[in-house]
């Protein structure tokens, strides 16, 4: 009952031969909307069609017609037609069917795809790296010697304040425990890994044949790269998700696990399939996977010095308390260094894995369209769930892509075909100041700076490139510079609008101390006071003239502030909640006929109210067509803080952002002038 014997039976003309298996294979196969299923059907009607059993072929193309993949249902009505027809012209081969069925899956419709560029004549081609992409030696060695140093500063004062009578000892324990705790977890990792992956996952690790099921030039790029850099083969994983994402993790190249889901292949073709397997082999063949899995731990350890060290200083001697304290404090300020050395290295691998794919696959173009039709993915996956997949939450440091930015890339493919407004919603990546600050916080580098690299290797490659980067910079000679760093500016004004009056008002405060002891009391409350509203007036300006807006409209604002925010009205559907995994969330995703964005709610009895929101009224308001008001802001994610809601039902909903804090100013400028006045 095997689909590839049905289908090479009906390559060899052996038609009867061919159907029978085609049938069986369809009779036991129960996936109906699976991409092997609906190729069995195609190939059932070409196998009908040959045998002079038109009925039973047109009673397949009829049914065909109606699937929602707009490839496949162009296929069965193309083939009807040819049954209308007095002469027995030949229907679509089946050789053209792999095209329009590996692109997605039959139960997912996407938008008209991109129009391809083309690829290198011959893999392989040495490209020079594109921009600013740092260096992957120098960032791997820099972070694991930091990360060592910490570790052991950290073991070792921990140590000595256990047995600082033995300081020799101490020493020698501190360097033992570093050492051991390291290989091991270096080593246990991957294990645990595999362990974790299995129970939240159901990861099922397949041969090289299933892969080139899927993709035949992604199980060739596997070869061809392990054998050249004499490798084994990856241990080869799929998850059951729908959410297209790749990942690799392991210890060591020989013991590396590459994973990828069901996903990938529903939304991407072959060759971009391919470029996105490339990608995972970059990331092994540099090491980085590993480099990435012991920093990981390093950085886990500081955490974990930091909550021992706390727990150490409760209920012992003021000595060791105030010792325990200041190891404390330095555990976690290397923790925080640690998580931003982290990030640096893990953006820098991106780049560096994406340049190997380039080079390996000949088809930079591939790739590009592989990482905007993943973000269209796990946008379209959004839409059919509540909450999000645990997978690419889950996975979003090791994932090709992060999700986070899923939702201005997914808007971009979704207007692909018109490339002035693609180019504009890449301008923020590529432009804002508020960009090169938030991808500081960022496990992958903006996807507007991929690409861009991306078609430079096409350039490398005499290949005309299909998000045409060159566009999007000649877009941003349009931009005023002066208000985009002057906007920027002022935003980081405002940002440290309530700490500035605090320092301001205490200033002031010393200064007439003469005239009464509590002034610099009374100043500092008022400057602090002044300073939240001000921040809250210019965060939440008035919202009576909010101008009408879609989604794709407000990703393609290149001024976008993630704290000044614009007044906006939007229309269209609430298709989940915007917290992770949480079933009690207040927060809401809203599609309209461009986009996605996420529904920022705060309720006027603060957190209380918001979990009341999540858990009684969130679940009645799902599925409803709405109409919103609120302020739009634009980090790594965007978003709208909620004020006005109301479904078509009539129901409405109200939200409170600016609320608490003009009664936290009001109350701290009332303080203060009860000092001033009474005291």
């Amino acid at each position: 009952m095997s689909l590839q014997a049905g289908l090479e039976a009906l390559k060899q003309g052996n038609h009867r031969e061919a159907v029978q298996l085609l049938k069986e294979f369809c009779q036991y196969y129960t996936q109906e909307g699976s991409k092997d299923y609906i190729q069995a059907q195609i190939g059932l009607v070409r196998g009908y069609h040959r045998l002079g059993e038109t009925e039973q072929a047109i009673a397949l193309c009829q049914k065909l017609a109606t699937n929602r993949n707009s490839q496949v249902s162009r296929w069965a009505t193309q083939a009807l037609r040819t049954f209308t027809k007095t002469q027995t012209p030949p229907i679509p081969q089946i050789t053209q069917i792999p095209q329009a069925l590996a692109t997605v899956s039959p139960t997912v419709d996407q938008p008209n795809p991109i129009q391809k560029a083309g690829r290198a004549a011959k893999a392989g081609v040495k490209l020079a790296l594109a921009g600013k992409v740092g260096n992957l030696a120098l960032a791997s060695g820099v972070t694991i010697s930091l990360l060592f140093g910490m570790v052991l500063a950290l073991s070792l004062g921990v140590v000595f304040l256990l047995d600082s009578d033995k300081p020799t000892l101490s020493f020698a324990i501190a360097i033992g425990f570093t050492l051991v705790f390291n290989i091991a977890a270096f080593f246990l990792s991957p294990l645990l890994m595999d362990l974790t992956q299995k129970w939240l996952y159901q990861t099922r690790w397949v041969s090289l044949a299933e892969v080139e099921r899927h993709s035949p030039e992604a199980a060739k790029v596997i070869q061809r790269v392990c054998q050249a850099n004499k490798l084994k083969t990856p241990r080869l994983g799929i998850i059951d998700d729908k959410n297209p994402t790749a990942f690799t993790y392991g210890s060591l190249p020989n013991s590396a696990r590459l994973v990828v889901s069901e996903g990938l292949f529903t939304y991407l073709d072959e060759e971009e399939i391919a470029t996105v397997y490339a990608h995972e082999l970059g990331h092994i063949v540099h090491w980085d996977f590993a480099v990435m899995t012991l920093a990981s731990t390093l950085v886990h350890i500081t955490y974990l010095i930091y909550l021992f060290a706390r727990r150490l200083g409760r209920g012992s001697n003021s000595k060791l308390k105030d010792a325990a304290g200041t190891a404390a404090i330095a555990a976690y300020v290397f923790y925080i260094i640690g998580t931003y050395l982290l990030l640096y290295l893990s953006r820098t691998r991106e780049y560096f894995a994406d340049h190997f794919a380039a080079e390996t696959t000949g088809n930079p173009n591939a790739l590009s369209r592989a990482l905007v039709k993943i973000a269209y993915g796990i946008l379209e996956e959004s839409k059919q769930a509540s909450e999000p997949s645990r997978l690419i939450e889950g996975t979003r440091a090791l994932g090709i892509y992060d999700h986070k930015a899923a939702a201005s890339t997914g808007t971009a493919y979704r207007i692909v075909q018109k490339p002035r407004q693609m180019g504009r919603v890449f301008l923020w990546d590529l432009f804002n100041p508020w960009a090169g600050l938030m991808e500081l916080n960022s496990t992958h580098p903006l996807t507007g700076k991929r690409i861009r690299a991306l078609s430079s290797y096409a350039e490398q490659l005499g290949l005309p490139t299909e998000f045409d980067m060159g566009q999007v910079v000649g877009e941003s000679r349009n931009l005023s510079k002066k208000k985009l760093y002057r906007t920027f500016a002022l935003d980081l004004l405002l940002f440290c609008a309530m700490p500035i009056g605090l320092v301001i008002g205490l200033l002031i405060g010393v200064a007439v101390m003469g005239s009464f002891s509590t002034a610099p009391f009374s100043f500092a409350f008022l400057g602090f006071g002044l300073g939240t509203l001000i921040r809250t007036f210019v965060m939440f300006p008035s919202i009576k003239q909010a101008p009408e807006s879609d989604v794709l409209k407000l990703m393609s604002n290149p001024y976008a502030s993630p704290l000044r925010g614009q007044p906006v009205k939007l229309q269209g559907e609430l298709i989940g909640r915007g917290d992770a995994g949480y079933q009690f969330g207040s927060d809401l995703k809203l599609q309209d006929s461009t986009g996605m964005i996420y529904l920022r709610y705060a309720s006027r009895f603060g957190a209380i109210g918001n979990f009341l929101f999540g858990m009684n009224r969130v679940k009645n308001l799902l599925g409803a067509q709405v109409s919103t008001t609120g302020w739009f802001r634009r980090s790594v994610v965007a978003w709208v803080d909620l004020t006005h809601l109301t479904s078509e039902s009539g129901t409405t909903v109200k939200s409170f952002h600016r609320l608490w804090a003009f009664i936290w100013g009001g109350v701290a400028i009332l303080v203060g002038l009860f000092l001033l006045n009474f005291v």
